[in-house]
């Protein structure tokens, strides 16, 4: 029985695990398994893949895309240059190969959607998610900043720093962040959304609820809205391929 899963910290949201069985019911995809593994602290991985010697390969999430990488023996260019994995193959001798697929999920979701108004962006988060939607926005040359609670870095505001004219001028939103997820679906980005528009493009890597309330309250402005569930298809089918390439 080939192993796979997802690795985080808290997964009862998750939509790895359904999407992957059902992927290999369809597909009939025999002696294949799909399973979440929650790790309280990241320090428990190397036990985890010395219990479970079936497993081939592992999707990794919220918060360990970036803490991974020190358990790691390879890393893709890609995910070395963005310093995020989320998708781990595991070699035939033991090794641990560290890729990025969210690059390819966010690059192949936003492009039907952008347009010359969406020329500058704001990222809500500096998580590891964050780093491969900075990637894709280099590639495309739209530049960016990141908006944090503390503001410390290299291109990153805080939110203090926007009002309603900022929020007006970058017309490409970003959320990063778990903000809206289920269960605290009330919750929202402490931004001016009147500020936002109908030249505007928001786009929230929240897939649960299908509609967060950020992407509901931009709908009402006028804004093209996205949820991240395309995103996470298309990374997860990226990552099947790396797992059996």
């Amino acid at each position: 029985m080939k192993v796979y899963g997802l690795l985080g910290k808290t997964l009862y949201y998750s939509f790895s695990e359904q999407y992957f069985s059902e992927k290999f019911l369809r597909e009939k995809i025999v002696d294949t398994s799909y399973q979440n593994f929650e790790l309280v602290d990241i320090d428990n991985f190397p036990l985890l893949i010395k219990e479970i010697n079936t497993l081939r390969g592992l999707n990794v999430t919220i918060p360990y895309k970036e803490k991974i990488i020190s358990f790691l023996d390879e890393l893709d260019p890609i995910a070395q240059h963005v310093s995020a994995v989320n998708t781990i193959k595991i070699e035939a001798n033991g090794q641990l190969k560290g890729y990025n697929t969210d690059v390819i999920g966010f690059r192949d979701s936003i492009k039907p959607f952008l347009d010359p108004n969406h020329s500058r962006a704001l990222i809500f988060g500096t998580g590891g998610a964050s780093k491969a939607i900075a990637f894709v926005l280099e590639e495309l040359l739209i530049p960016y900043y990141f908006v944090s609670r503390n503001g410390a870095g290299e291109k990153i505001i805080t939110y203090s720093d926007l009002d309603k004219s900022s929020i007006a001028s970058f017309r490409f939103l970003i959320n990063s962040t778990p903000v809206g997820t289920f269960p605290d679906v009330n919750t929202i980005l402490p931004i001016d959304l009147d500020g936002i528009g109908d030249k505007h493009l928001v786009y929230d890597l929240v897939y649960n609820p299908e509609q967060s309330l950020l992407l509901k309250e931009a709908k009402k402005r006028g804004a093209i809205t996205v949820n991240g569930l395309s995103m996470l298809k298309i990374q997860a089918e990226a990552s099947w391929k790396i797992w059996n390439d």
